[in-house]
């Protein structure tokens, strides 16, 4: 399935000709253009000069922007082309003739730049292809399982020591009333088990070969999905040779050429995670049922680049900014089930600040790195960063683990690693059944499996949802002391087991987690909202812990809540999933 990887260069199937600023987008070969993020001052003079108000029409909108990015051109010693703006004082800036970092060097030297980052390339996070992790491939006609069903949402025992005890705290809270953004490969909306659980979003993967839909950013967050064909990974001449310089493509050592690669449905599949309909007599419940998710769709074939996720944070918290129209439908909770290797990058800290000081709480996935640190963006302040757990409690082999993780919740995983056997304990989701385009909807199973971190995150995210139903005046400060304060303690090595504490950086090997690598303990959704229910209510004029809510999301909320009034209510049995 997906890698955990970063590569300084993203796709570059578009470069711009000559040197003069301003010039037109031609069509020419990959791997030719330099791509930066670009952050002015608060008091920088070009943003006075060419000021942009929210409401400015798209072409007017990005006429600003290449004025501001011809204002940089001097020092960038060369013509620059605007990409898309990212917030409000960040846009992409774009030239050839010279390397993503060299660039950046030279624009930071301008006295209105505040920071100059590479605008990097983030996949979406699941399991990696290793047998260790997982049961192998399928076999023929091999589907069904596991037999534990939704294993993770249930009271914790014995067996399942990692279960987040969601299913009693059902009586206290299913999320009702939050809007939780999903920003991954979109989703499809057709399918079952998410009707009536999901907004219109938006569409943010601004290449139209990375969208494979036909265009660039629109309103549409339909996920037509990320797949390559053989022929798409074996042209040399063009975007997607070998996967590109993203690694997302696998070489067959006997053929001496590249695999296809299946589309992942990613999106699906967290959504339903956090918030596929309950009680409706089929099909799974999400942890948080009762809460609306907000698609926005970042990543296509790939993956995406670190502008149009960082847009899309921008955009699903309600900040208005150039060339995008206003969300109707401000979210509350920020799911990433994505990242890459390196650093928080100033661009990525930006737009979570900005987004954390409206109220909005941001829920990132460690990553499947294994030996790695936690990557980005969970490594940015103010994100609560999760890690990924067995069933038995012990940090599952291929999470990351660090001092940014702040809590752990199952990841999924198999014990048995021969071929051909059924997985024990995936994370059951929603997906679709098509290999490269859209198929029939379905679930993952035992053979179509579905672990990784990225499926840690929403069960956090979905908990987050169902805290803020019961109290919308927290802000992230008073949702991390609840979660953390809750969270049942790690187990301990039993004598004889041969597993051990996780050392640090840890092994791509199963470990006994500690606080210090893995966060406050395990998630505990039922504590949780208890504690939560016993907090008292904030003092008069006193802070939220965590960033006020301003007014574009009281709207948002208003408009959120009324629209899903509207919703037809799903009043059939719910399947136990055993």
């Amino acid at each position: 399935m997906g890698l955990w990887a970063l590569q300084a260069l993203g796709m570059a199937n578009l470069v711009w000709a000559g040197a003069a600023p301003g010039t037109a987008v031609v069509a020419a070969a990959p791997g030719q253009m330099a791509r930066v993020i670009v952050g002015y001052r608060r008091d920088a003079q070009v943003t006075r000069q060419h000021p942009w108000l929210p409401g400015t029409p798209r072409r007017e909108s990005a006429g600003v922007l290449q004025r501001r990015a011809d204002a940089l051109a001097a020092h960038a010693g060369r013509g620059l082309v605007s990409g898309r703006a990212v917030g409000r004082r960040a846009q992409v800036v774009l030239a050839t003739g010279v390397s993503s970092e060299v660039l950046a060097r030279r624009l930071a030297a301008h006295p209105d730049v505040a920071w100059v980052t590479v605008d990097g390339w983030r996949r979406a996070l699941s399991a990696p292809n290793d047998p260790y992790f997982s049961a192998g491939p399928a076999v023929v006609n091999g589907s069904g399982g596991p037999e534990v069903g939704q294993w993770y949402l249930r009271k914790p025992d014995a067996t399942f020591v990692s279960a987040i005890n969601a299913e009693a705290a059902w009586a206290r809270s299913t999320g009702q009333g939050i809007v939780v953004a999903v920003l991954d490969t979109g989703v499809r909306f057709d399918h079952p088990d998410l009707q009536g659980q999901l907004l219109p979003g938006y569409d943010m993967v601004h290449l139209a070969a990375t969208a494979a839909d036909g265009d660039g950013r629109d309103a549409n967050a339909t996920d037509p999905g990320d797949g390559l064909t053989e022929q798409e990974v074996n042209d040399p001449a063009g975007a997607f040779f070998g996967g590109s310089d993203r690694g997302c493509a696998t070489r067959n050592p006997f053929t001496g050429k590249y695999e296809a690669v299946d589309s992942s449905w990613h999106g699906t599949e967290v959504a339903g995670i956090l918030a596929a309909a309950a009680n409706n007599g089929s099909g799974i419940a999400g942890v948080a049922h009762g809460a609306q998710i907000l698609p926005v769709r970042v990543l296509g074939k790939c993956g995406g680049y670190d502008s149009d996720i960082q847009a899309g944070i921008y955009w699903a918290a309600g900040i208005d900014q150039p060339g995008l129209p206003p969300n109707p439908t401000p979210a509350r909770v920020i799911n990433l089930s994505l990242g890459g290797g390196g650093a928080c990058s100033q661009a990525y800290q930006d737009a979570i600040d900005e987004a954390t000081a409206r109220g909005v709480v941001v829920v990132a996935a460690a990553g499947n790195s294994a030996s790695d640190s936690v990557g980005t963006p969970a490594n940015c302040q103010r994100v609560i960063a999760v890690t990924g757990l067995r069933h038995a409690g012990t940090k599952v082999g291929f999470s990351a683990l660090g001092s940014q993780i702040a809590i752990a919740a199952p990841g999924g995983n198999c014990v048995n690693i021969l071929a051909g056997q059924p997985c024990l304990y995936p994370l059951l989701t929603t997906t679709n059944l098509g290999l490269t385009q859209p198929g029939a909807s379905g679930f993952t199973d035992s053979f179509r499996i579905s672990v990784g971190t990225s499926f840690s995150a929403p069960l956090v995210s979905g908990a987050v949802a169902m805290i803020l139903s019961m109290r919308p005046d927290w802000g992230r400060g008073d949702v991390l002391r609840v979660l953390q304060d809750s969270a049942r303690a790690f187990p301990e090595p039993a004598t004889g087991s041969g597993v051990a504490r996780c050392p640090a950086p840890s092994s791509d090997d199963e470990c006994h987690c500690t606080t210090a690598l893995c966060g406050a303990g395990m998630l505990d959704v039922d504590a949780a909202l208890a504690l939560t229910a016993a907090s008292p209510p904030p003092a008069p004029g006193g802070s939220s812990g965590g960033g006020a809510l301003g007014w574009g999301w009281l709207a948002g909320f208003a408009a959120a809540s009324a629209l899903m009034s509207a919703l037809p209510l799903r009043r059939s049995r719910r399947r136990s999933g055993a």
